[in-house]
């Protein structure tokens, strides 16, 4: 019996312009429990590609398939845990660690006001796995830039995602925390069997821990083993030197 993919795009166009192509003719499978990076330069086509899993944008041509249905309809079965670009940035919001979180719980619950104990046993946990249970009262503002991303894929793992998708997540974020970010990450993959789609314009805090690099230049040009990609494409320059 052929596994259901997380996420699929078949023979995949998409243009905000006519006769502008972002992506053209993308094809991808990405398994159940995958840990997917996605890189390549800005205007390459890696947001759009992003924005088209997540059912923000429509493919021009071609079809979109998160867990075998339609990009953007809602599975309560499988729910989607989503890292915004420069979430970090919103740090200095008057709330804590466990405020932030909850937020994230309202949404799968479906109710208002206070969360019910279950609900609150999962916003702790999310805490606990990302290794901020002794700050879950601190106020979110107090945090470094790299907990602060850590509290906000808390908040994304409150929903209990099949998938977690996160857009250039170390951005503002030092070396150090990005290693701890790629550390935990892994983590979440093994234990959570969570599928992890990581778009970013380089990888480098990653590429010892994915299974799977693809570049996007309008297309995909490469889809592999990090390990195996041509030295060129290491390079910042090569970028650049493209007009990009």
């Amino acid at each position: 019996m052929t596994m259901v993919a997380a996420i699929e795009l078949e023979h995949v166009s998409f243009a905000y312009r006519p006769g502008v192509p972002v992506l053209a003719d993308v094809t991808l499978r990405v398994s159940e429990g995958e840990f997917l990076a996605v890189a390549g330069p800005n205007g390459g086509g890696k947001t759009t590609l992003l924005r088209l899993v997540l059912g923000l944008e429509r493919a021009s041509v071609g079809e979109v398939r998160v867990f075998g249905r339609p990009a953007g309809r809602r599975d309560r079965s499988r729910r989607i845990g989503y890292l915004p670009q420069r979430a970090g940035a919103g740090g200095e919001a008057p709330v804590t660690v466990r405020e932030l979180v909850s937020a994230g719980r309202l949404a799968p619950s479906g109710i208002f006001g206070p969360l019910r104990r279950a609900d609150r046993e999962v916003v702790d946990s999310a805490i606990a796995r990302v290794g901020l249970a002794d700050r879950a009262t601190a106020p979110l503002r107090t945090l470094s830039g790299g907990l602060r991303q850590r509290a906000f894929i808390a908040k994304a793992l409150a929903c209990e995602p099949s998938l977690l998708v996160l857009d250039e997540p170390t951005t503002g974020v030092d070396a150090e925390s990005q290693e701890s970010l790629a550390v935990l990450l892994e983590r979440l993959r093994r234990d959570l069997g969570v599928t992890i789609l990581y778009v970013s314009h380089e990888f480098g805090a990653v590429e010892h821990v994915v299974e799977r690099l693809v570049l996007v230049r309008g297309g995909i040009v490469f889809d592999g083993p990090p390990a195996d990609l041509p030295a060129v494409w290491h390079d910042p320059s090569h970028d650049h030197a493209q007009g990009h």
